[in-house]
């Protein structure tokens, strides 16, 4: 929200710079070779903040789908990790146990509602699950191996959560974003130079600047997928929490 409001500043007041520089430049300055001299400019311009607009878009949906993704396979590989076990036996019962009390936990740390901060590092309760699936003595080779597919698949969980966890940062870089806006708000200077100071020009220059700022803000959202107002869904994770022990 704060760059956003930093961005609407910057091109809106791009665009009442370019209303004041309109009226302090000689009128010579505004001939009709200097207008098409300065639109090739703003042209120039324009597709170049095309160009880096479309690599922020990318990079952006392609964050939102990818953690968005690691949050169904993650949900898969509980639901077939918590089969494993039911068919090792009665043994891990105990291990199941914690297994849920994890999800449960992860759900609460990822999505912890309005005013809670999320958190995507692996907890303590995981820890003790995997120490359960360690410790299990293996009574024939059937068990052995799935013990051993136990713990491939809860290490590959390990790894996606602390793979969510290094994401967290988002993907778009912050020059890429320093330099979109300050290509907007020349882009706004330009407008506001040719077009004519009154009641009308100034409110399209505002809701434009204010739909501009919006996207940006949108595109943020969509680069931190599990804060704000655009969140990856929790569903497939609280489907799977209630299919454990089934």
């Amino acid at each position: 929200m704060a760059i956003s409001c930093i961005a609407f500043a910057c091109v809106f007041g791009g665009g009442l710079l370019g209303m004041f520089l309109r009226a302090a430049i000689p009128e010579h300055h505004l001939s009709t070779d200097s207008k098409d001299l300065v639109k090739l400019g703003m042209g120039l311009i324009g597709t170049m903040t095309a160009l880096v607009l479309g690599l922020v878009v990318a990079s952006a949906k392609g964050s939102y789908e990818r953690q968005s993704s690691e949050i169904r396979q993650i949900s898969t590989d509980i639901m077939v990790l918590d089969r494993v076990m039911t068919n090792y036996g009665p043994e891990t019962k105990e291990a199941r146990h914690l297994l849920r009390r994890a999800v449960a936990g992860a759900l609460d740390r990822m999505w912890p509602g309005t005013y809670g901060s999320t958190q995507l590092e692996p907890t303590a309760a995981f820890e003790g699950f995997l120490d359960k699936i360690q410790r299990l003595l293996p009574q024939n080779e059937i068990q052995r191996a799935l013990q051993g597919q136990a713990l491939r698949i809860s290490a590959d969980l390990g790894k996606a959560r602390w793979l969510l966890f290094e994401e967290r940062g988002g993907s778009i870089p912050m020059p890429f974003l320093v330099l979109l806006i300050l290509w907007l708000a020349i882009i706004f200077v330009g407008f506001g130079l040719f077009g004519p100071p009154n009641a009308t020009v100034i409110a399209t220059l505002f809701v434009s600047a204010l739909s501009v700022s919006g996207a940006i803000y949108l595109i943020l959202e969509l680069d931190r997928p599990f804060d704000g107002h655009i969140q990856v869904s929790s569903a497939p994770l609280r489907d799977t929490l209630t299919r454990l022990g089934d």
